[in-house]
């Protein structure tokens, strides 16, 4: 799957424990917007790329298991940045942006394994162009299709579509109370058992769109917005009460495109790595 030019993603995956953590990095810095759907999210420095923070840059995305215990691979992303000299410049000193957002997924594995700061700094060294899909990194202990009695892997999953001369990628940790449906094929992806008298909780579908289109901080936000529009046409329902629907856009090139044509992309892009990642999970996908 081709990112665009400047983008890694790279997995720290425990298999044990069923949980992992997952790191989208764009070490040059890139312009930053963040949109949050669903009703039950948790995550971290959302507000460094707020409508009225001083700056909208990330040097990197995180995307973890464990709850908000696994905000502590934080920690190891802002260590592995500092050691490379990336970050913007505060006096004597630079200081990475690094922003993220988590999934509870305590209930497919061992609840007391948890990504922490080395989580965090091995999934940066791992970093590469061509990242794994399926039960890995932030996506390990994702599970999907829990109105019923059920449960179905959830999982990652990456898409890229062209708008112009522009890439947009989506990297997509699935772990939704929904159930996932394929519009190219006209088919249930994963789909819930019989109905429950209560459906369960911890849920949340997180990820980061990524362009080499110009855009500005506005721009980003509203890509991150029209994402979602994506994500509810893959997962039925989406951004309920008991789903914490988050996702970041990062900006970093040169590229003229039309924002309209950039925001559908990111919808499509979106739409595509969650179908990829429930399928890579099952073992249903193709190339």
């Amino acid at each position: 799957m081709t990112l665009p030019p400047g983008f890694t993603v790279g997995h720290w995956t425990d298999p044990i424990g069923m949980t992992g953590c997952t790191v989208i990095l764009c070490e040059a810095g890139a312009t930053a917007g963040v949109h949050v759907g669903g009703g039950a999210p948790a995550s971290i420095q959302t507000d460094v790329i707020g409508p009225t923070a001083a700056t909208a840059i990330l040097h990197a995305v995180l995307l973890t298991g464990g709850s908000a215990f696994g905000l502590a691979a934080y920690d190891g992303v802002m260590r592995f940045l500092e050691e490379k000299g990336i970050g913007l410049v505060v006096r004597d000193w630079r200081v990475p942006h690094v922003a993220g957002a988590v999934i509870f997924d305590f209930a497919v594995g061992d609840a007391k394994a948890r990504p922490n700061g080395d989580s965090g700094y091995a999934a940066c060294r791992m970093a590469t162009t061509d990242p794994a899909e399926g039960l890995v990194g932030g996506g390990t202990g994702a599970s999907v299709a829990k109105l019923g009695t059920g449960r179905a892997p959830g999982g990652l999953g990456v898409a890229s579509v062209r708008a112009g001369g522009a890439t947009v990628s989506a990297v997509m940790v699935v772990n939704a109370l929904g159930d996932v449906w394929d519009a190219e094929r006209n088919d249930w992806v994963a789909r819930s058992g019989p109905p429950a008298n209560a459906v369960s909780g911890g849920n949340t579908t997180i990820g980061c769109i990524v362009t080499d289109a110009k855009l500005d901080r506005d721009a980003t936000r509203r890509v991150a917005m029209v994402g979602h529009d994506g994500l509810a046409r893959a997962i039925r329902p989406a951004h309920t009460d008991r789903d914490g629907d988050t996702l970041f856009c990062m900006s970093a090139g040169t590229v003229i495109t039309d924002t309209i044509a950039i925001q559908r992309a990111a919808a499509e892009a979106v739409e595509k790595a969650i179908v990829r990642a429930v399928r890579a999970s099952s073992g249903t996908m193709k190339a």
